[in-house]
């Protein structure tokens, strides 16, 4: 990821700027849509980032591309936003934020748990479970799977990383070994 930091910040703003679940949704679905038109259109990709091309200019085809695909004023501004900042490059990488910052805003807690088989939906239940118990909270899981995992999980909240796979629990034993 490009700006850790920053990407976070732009991400936590939109989710900030928008009302409720229906307009966070509809936040979303226009900012995704611009997105694939931005990954998809070479041209526009190189107009908007380039240092080339006038700010005025920049600012023009933004204005035009966002009237045609008929964004709504919140994404219209988020978007001029990351213009105006010269953050247009960010915006795959704050989409990708975009659901663990609304989380948050709800005060749910994410959860990445990486798995080396795909988990079942009674494990993913019961994990969710417990974890929303130790937490006091809600608690979202993004689960994905991993072969390189041997056996178990490894759950990861923000830096934190807990591992519960067998290779984790064998660098343990290892570590342990080596200091005695």
């Amino acid at each position: 990821m490009k700006n850790l930091a920053l990407v976070k910040k732009y991400a936590q703003a939109l989710a900030q700027a928008v009302a409720d679940e229906k307009d966070f949704a509809s936040v979303g679905t226009e900012v995704r849509a611009f997105l694939a038109l931005f990954a998809a259109r070479e041209d526009l990709r190189r107009a908007l980032v380039s240092p080339f091309v006038n700010a005025r200019k920049r600012e023009e085809i933004l204005g035009e591309v966002l009237e045609r695909l008929g964004t709504g004023p919140k994404t219209s501004r988020f978007l001029n936003l990351l213009q105006h900042h010269k953050r247009m490059e960010l915006l795959p990488e704050i989409v990708g934020a975009l659901p663990e910052a609304w989380s948050e805003r709800l005060g749910v807690v994410t959860y990445e748990v990486t798995a080396a088989v795909a988990l079942t939906d009674a494990q993913k239940d019961r994990l969710a479970r417990g974890l929303a118990a130790s937490e006091k909270a809600p608690v979202r899981l993004v689960v994905r799977t991993d072969p390189a995992v041997l056996g178990g999980l490894a759950v990861r909240k923000g830096h934190i990383v807990y591992d519960a796979s067998v290779e984790g629990r064998l660098a343990a034993l290892r570590e342990r070994l080596g200091q005695e």
